[in-house]
């Protein structure tokens, strides 16, 4: 992997608002939301977004794995929550991020210089966070027995899939399956 060059402070500032803005407008408009329209938002030129983003994707990848990252150290940071709650509002946001956001990978895999599915999917990332969070909520009995960390995001993934576009209903479903449908 190529190292980033140094970028001066201006450069970076610059660079961190064109991905802010990316995903901002992502989150609202879909992946194929204008790169003119991006730069214009981020207060900076055509040219400038294209120096520090060659390409649709190169942008696309950073806003993807920014937003996981994201979602992995606000895992971190609920400490003091009991862990079956913990649990629950963490899959609650992935599964909301997922549905809200889901034209981003199809987008990354879709374009002439299309990423794999590995490159992208940033699934290790988010297992590796469930995992510990699958074990403190058993450790309190607070989960079904037999249940995993694969099983939990697969729930998460195919709420969100089916719920495209639309992270309330995305949000109610989940909670619906994770207190059940019996009284």
């Amino acid at each position: 992997m190529e190292q980033m060059k140094r970028l001066r402070a201006d450069g970076q500032r610059n660079r961190e608002r064109i991905v802010a803005v990316a995903a901002a407008l992502v989150a609202k408009e879909g992946a194929q939301v204008s790169l003119e329209e991006i730069a214009r938002k981020a207060g900076v030129g055509s040219a400038t977004l294209h120096r520090h983003f060659p390409s649709r994707q190169a942008l696309l990848e950073v806003v993807f794995r920014d937003g996981v990252a994201q979602l992995c150290e606000r895992a971190a940071a609920q400490p003091g929550k009991a862990p079956a709650a913990e649990l629950a509002d963490w899959l609650e946001e992935v599964t909301v991020y997922t549905a809200t956001h889901r034209g981003l990978a199809a987008a990354l895999l879709a374009g002439p210089d299309g990423l794999s599915a590995e490159d992208i999917c940033c699934t290790d990332m988010l297992l590796k966070v469930l995992k510990v969070l699958v074990a403190r909520a058993s450790s309190v009995g607070a989960l079904q027995a037999g249940a995993t960390a694969q099983d939990l995001m697969m729930l998460a993934n195919a709420i969100a899939v089916a719920n495209e576009n639309d992270p309330v209903t995305a949000r109610r479903v989940l909670r619906l399956a994770l207190t059940g449908i019996r009284r």
